[in-house]
């Protein structure tokens, strides 16, 4: 009777994984023929959207007064502020984070590995600083 039950449950938990694994498969694959044959492209990530666009949107489609946009503007202006405020201190303990492990790394590095880590840490921070202004 036990052996019995064991077998049920092994039965059902290899019907469970070999179900989810045709699904994972077919939807890599369905991706892949679609990018290939297709020419099918990823969507683009979706534009940021600025407090001045929120504002003017929210203007016309809620037929806002002008003292009503204002008081949004001003909501949305102390909303960001306040997010800020929250993460500021989490960046500047990312960033402490982030510059000790490349003061680790460059501890273990010889010259000519340390001078081709400071270029590639260079051009890190470039891109990083141009995907924040996005």
């Amino acid at each position: 009777m036990e052996a019995t039950k064991k077998g049920r449950r092994e039965a059902a938990v290899l019907f469970f994984l070999v179900f989810l694994l045709g699904g994972v498969f077919g939807g890599v694959g369905n991706h892949l023929w679609g990018a290939r044959v297709w020419g099918e492209k990823p969507a683009a990530p979706p534009a940021k959207v600025t407090r001045q666009q929120i504002v003017v949107e929210s203007t016309r489609e809620l037929q806002l007064t002008p003292d009503q946009a204002k008081q949004l503007a001003t909501i949305l202006e102390n909303t960001h502020n306040r997010w800020q405020a929250l993460y500021a201190p989490l960046d500047a303990q990312k960033e402490q984070i982030r510059q000790e492990g490349r003061a680790q790394v460059r501890a273990m590095l010889n010259q000519e590995q340390l001078a081709k880590f400071d270029q590639n840490i260079k051009q890190y921070d470039e891109q990083r600083k141009k995907d924040a202004g996005h």
